[in-house]
């Protein structure tokens, strides 16, 4: 059965419509896996509902390092089919959403007395290409020597560098990859809301048959019926009444947001040295961002990168980078995510399984569990699967493989071809006037939908400034999150919409700016007036 299409954008939120019929599958939680799941079973022909009780990506998913990847560091563990699924996954999602996926180099440096040396750096990368099969959006890994490592980047530690190699993998912006995910299940027919909570499970019998929902905002209670239950929540899941939770392991990961590293457009894959756990220096939005470490915890709600966490990572970069200087003060922003694992004995957390799994612990509830960002969507695939057989169907073939997200040119066919669109896109966009800083971050977060911020900025030249002038996004991007992209509060727009709080200091003053073009919007009188 083929399924039903709507306009990706605007996304509309009609609680109506939840309440209207019963649905084949409700997928709980807005996070890229549960995005994924309901654009995939939609896409399938299945009657699909999304709800999300905060935002689109609010929880983990917008808190990764910002990657599509194989997972280098994975290879040490000898999880080598995890990272060539990863690696092919890498190549899929570069071509359904090259504005969103990007190709970033990374450099690892080699000193004398590492942990892993160069010649096993040489083999895993030797391996970590070979795995990657298929044209690649990223060249193969190439060999430098001391000198021109340091030439390229004189504030590494001298002492013991022996040279280094550089890889190819891709960067993404995880926020509004969710967001456009979910714009797909919309086109492919899915109902979908932010700020819709699932208090309880309903059950007739034993077999799970829907969610007892509540609208956030205003209170309203009403029951969904759906015939099948994806929960989806993450490490939030097993808080879910009648769930009948699996035994999970949460791991936390925190990032810091700190001042760009000037001329620096390869990302550093390193090693810290009090410990040997690995960690990333990426260019960022024009900042840099340094993560992740990972420890665990018992609770995801209201987690925070502590201060001991922050100076770990100082520490790790200034021993390495010492021509940097880095300084706690510094710090611009800083964030913290928690994945569910599966729960199993290992001698450290980064030995931890990050395989999937799906599980179904009552008949009509779906639970997946483990998993990462960049297999997401083929992950989904599974959870699909395994929703037809819980509906007693058999499974449609899944198209999210060859189905491009909202913002992908229609002539874009091979891995490259995003490049031409981008380049006579911000030749238009410096046509009327806009920077190019600004312009080619344009069409990275819109894509095509670029055509909807320029009708704004016909409706209001006003909306062309840019909110905060250190950072690239217009006035008119706050009325697009709220007229399309169904932003309600301000941290759904200046977090998720656009990574401002993450890239200019709180202290700037441009919250007040925000609340003032939300309300200009459209957006309801409390969320706009208040602070998420």
């Amino acid at each position: 059965m083929p399924a039903p299409t709507r306009a990706a954008f605007p996304l509309i939120r009609n609680l109506a419509a939840l309440q209207d019929v019963p649905f084949d599958l409700l997928v709980i939680g807005g996070g890229i896996y549960g995005s994924w799941t309901a654009a995939d079973a939609a896409q399938r022909g299945l009657k699909v509902a999304l709800i999300e009780r905060s935002d689109w990506g609010a929880g983990t998913s917008q808190s990764s390092s910002k990657l599509i990847h194989g997972g280098l560091r994975y290879l040490e563990h000898y999880e080598f089919a995890l990272v060539r699924h990863a690696l092919a996954e890498r190549r899929v999602l570069s071509r359904l959403a090259p504005h969103l996926v990007r190709p970033l180099n990374f450099v690892v440096p080699v000193w004398k007395g590492a942990r892993v040396g160069r010649m096993q750096l040489l083999a895993g990368l030797t391996l970590y290409d070979f795995l990657a099969t298929g044209k690649q959006p990223v060249p193969r890994f190439k060999s430098f020597s001391r000198k021109k490592l340091l030439a390229a980047h004189p504030y590494l530690d001298e002492a013991g560098l022996k040279g280094g190699l550089r890889y190819g993998d891709c960067q993404e912006d995880d926020a509004r990859m969710t967001l456009f995910v979910v714009a797909a299940a919309q086109a492919a027919g899915a109902v979908c809301a932010n700020a819709v909570a699932a208090d309880e499970l309903l059950f007739d019998g034993d077999r799970c048959v829907g969610a007892q929902l509540r609208d956030a905002e205003t209170g309203e209670r009403f029951a969904l019926r759906a015939s099948c239950v994806v929960n989806a929540g993450g490490p939030w899941a097993h808080r879910l009444p009648g769930a009948a939770p699996p035994a999970v392991k949460l791991v936390k990961g925190v990032h810091l947001v700190l001042p760009a590293i000037p001329g620096l457009e390869d990302a550093f894959l390193l090693t810290a040295p009090s410990d040997g756990r690995v960690f990333f220096v990426i260019p960022w939005n024009g900042r840099t961002l340094v993560g992740t470490t990972e420890s665990q915890v018992e609770d995801a709600t209201g987690i925070a990168v502590e201060d001991a966490e922050a100076r770990y990572l100082l520490d790790a970069v200034n021993a390495l980078m010492p021509g940097l200087g880095w300084t706690p003060d510094q710090v611009i922003a800083r964030f913290a995510g928690v994945r569910s694992l599966q729960a199993e004995d290992a001698d450290s957390l980064a030995a931890v399984s990050r395989e999937f799994t799906v599980l179904t612990p009552r008949p009509g509830l779906v639970w997946p569990l483990g998993g990462k960002y960049t297999t997401a969507r083929c992950d989904a695939v599974e959870i699909v699967d395994r929703v037809f057989d819980s509906l007693g169907l058999a499974a449609v073939e899944s198209r999210s493989d060859r189905t491009p997200l909202p913002g992908t040119p229609q002539d874009v066919r091979e891995l490259g071809d995003f490049t031409g669109w981008q380049q006579e896109a911000i030749s238009g966009l410096a046509r009327r006037g806009l920077d190019a800083d600004t312009a080619q971050a344009l069409t990275l977060r819109h894509g095509t939908g670029i055509r909807r911020v320029e009708a704004l900025l016909d409706e209001n030249p006003a909306w062309c400034a840019r909110i905060h002038p250190d950072a690239p996004y217009l006035r008119a991007e706050v009325v697009l999150a709220v007229r399309d992209e169904m932003a309600r509060r301000p941290d759904d727009v200046v977090r998720r919409r656009m990574p401002l709080s993450l890239i200019v200091p709180e202290a700037s003053g441009w919250r007040a700016t925000v609340a003032a073009l939300m309300a200009e919007a459209g957006a309801p009188a409390a969320a706009a007036a208040g602070q998420a």
